[in-house]
């Protein structure tokens, strides 16, 4: 009898260890991930995360689609105080610019702490270059530049995405390294900034390459100086500002971040999947050959330490050519 009634009671216990044993259910997406982009359609941000988005599907990296969403509002406000209010949120993440510094400290009203955001993965720095419209015979390097926007005074017209954003901050420096004062025109993205540079509305930019680069490649615009330490591969020809004597260098950083108070699991999901992303053969070929450097993704604790550093940098950079200069106010 004793073995008839001790049989089942084994079993069960039996089973209940194996329960007790067995690793817990490592987290997924149960449901579309937003994948929020705090610029506008056919800039550099834009066109990254639907690179990205399209690699997790070709990939099947996730059992749930990435849907990309667009929030160019109040130059990146919008998309900022979207990610704040998803707060514990683990199906959404968002591709970030140099705005998600600059906005913050300009907007102060904003109510938002980009510090406090939970970090996954920087994917890139993204550079800058000077462009002008081939037409323009006069301007051949830097020094023609800057002469004719001298010539011309404020009827230079400057294009650029958003204002107070990367754009802004990179024309200001301009205008208080050469003397000069232009007209800056506020675009909700960088493809728009490109398309009206080809059109002739606006006179030059500092467009990122991947925004530029089809019209590089179509003979219609030309880049006169980089504002990188090295020359990239993909414009071999064209000279850094540091060769020309001059001390301007600056980066737009392409991370990957959550809202605050992402799950544990949720944030280690999307750094693994992201990671694989940032190794992939087509990502580093994207890099290359838009003038990206891509040499270690910083994920983690230490993009968070990344982001604190940044946004002091840009902090005393706004301070030093003034919030007025980059907003246009």
């Amino acid at each position: 009898m004793k073995q008839k009634i001790l049989r089942p009671i084994l079993a069960m216990t039996g089973a209940l260890a194996m329960i007790i044993a067995a690793p817990a259910q490592a987290w997924e997406p149960k449901k579309p991930v937003e994948f929020i982009i705090m610029a506008g359609t056919g800039g550099g941000a834009d066109q990254i995360a639907r690179l990205l988005q399209g690699l997790i599907e070709k990939k099947g990296l996730s059992p749930r689609p990435f849907i990309p969403i667009n929030k160019p509002g109040g130059s990146g406000a919008e998309a900022l105080r979207y990610l704040q209010d998803k707060a514990g949120d683990d199906h959404v993440v968002m591709m970030t610019l140099n705005s998600f510094y600059t906005t913050p400290i300009i907007q102060p009203d904003l109510g938002v702490d980009p510090t406090g955001f939970t970090p996954i993965g920087l994917m890139a720095m993204d550079t800058f270059l000077l462009w002008v419209h081939t037409d323009r015979d006069d301007i051949t390097d830097l020094d023609s530049y800057v002469k004719a926007v001298k010539s011309t005074g404020k009827s230079w017209k400057v294009g650029g995405t958003g204002s107070g954003q990367e754009d802004s901050v990179l024309t200001a420096m301009m205008e208080a390294e050469f003397g000069y004062n232009v007209t800056y025109i506020p675009f909700p993205g960088g493809g728009t900034v490109a398309k009206n540079l080809i059109g002739k509305q606006i006179d030059s930019t500092v467009n990122n390459p991947s925004e530029q680069m089809a019209f590089y490649q179509a003979g219609s615009s030309k880049p006169l100086v980089q504002f990188t330490g090295e020359r990239m591969a993909a414009f071999p020809d064209v000279p850094t500002a540091k060769e020309l004597g001059i001390g301007i260098e600056y980066y737009m950083q392409r991370s990957v971040n959550g809202p605050p108070g992402m799950s544990a699991g949720a944030a280690k999901f999307y750094r693994n999947l992201f990671q694989e992303l940032f190794d992939s053969k087509e990502w580093q070929d994207f890099c290359t050959s838009d003038g990206l450097t891509c040499d270690t993704m910083i994920a983690g604790s230490d993009l968070g330490e990344f982001h604190a550093t940044q946004y002091v940098a840009h902090e005393k950079l706004i301070e030093q050519v003034g919030a007025s200069a980059i907003t246009g106010e």
